[in-house]
């Protein structure tokens, strides 16, 4: 197998902090992550066509993650699929975490206990509001209070992205998505 770079365009830092702890479980020794962090969406569609462009690095393999947040996901992502066609990168995978990154980390509360040094929190996921975490409302909001105010974006993600369970998140967008890494390997 050659050495391969696997390039995630990201809207925000947290994602990068959470792949950063995820991902070594998951990727070949001889695969490569690089993150091009934007700063937001609007920033990230902004420029995400020149920066595919512009990548010259031979066997290279590229991920765009975005939160849905409150929009359409499917008009979201056809968007972004568009947006690599025409920069000629018609094999770039395309994601979206419905709603929020951390409807993820609801999909795996044992993850966010361990990260967090914190306990009790496994048993929210027995409540119906969070039984399907990819239809959380505002998941970020909702993190922060389950967690008494110990969830903050960045050091959170940093925190809980080392104990994600990449067999037994029940988040449907994170099983989708690590389907697209897979694929991409």
């Amino acid at each position: 197998m050659m050495t391969r770079t696997l390039v995630f365009f990201l809207e925000e830092p947290s994602a990068k902090a959470m792949l950063e702890g995820m991902l070594p479980r998951i990727l070949p020794v001889k695969v490569t992550p690089r993150f091009v962090v934007f700063e937001g969406k609007q920033d990230l569609e902004k420029q995400l066509g020149k920066r595919l462009r512009g990548w010259r690095q031979p066997d290279t393999a590229f991920l765009v993650l975005r939160d849905q947040d409150s929009g359409p996901c499917e008009p979201i992502k056809d968007r972004l699929v568009e947006m690599c066609r025409d920069a000629g990168r018609p094999a770039t995978v395309v994601r979206i975490a419905c709603r929020e990154l951390e409807s993820w980390y609801f999909g795996d509360l044992a993850a966010v206990e361990a990260g967090l040094n914190l306990s009790d929190l496994t048993q929210h996921s027995k409540k119906a509001k969070y039984r399907e975490p990819d239809h959380i409302v505002n998941p970020a909001n909702e993190l922060a209070s389950v967690t008494g105010g110990r969830y903050q974006k960045l050091g959170g993600s940093r925190a809980i992205g080392p104990h994600l369970s990449v067999d037994e998140n029940t988040s449907r967008s994170f099983q989708v998505f690590l389907q697209g890494v897979r694929r991409l390997l």
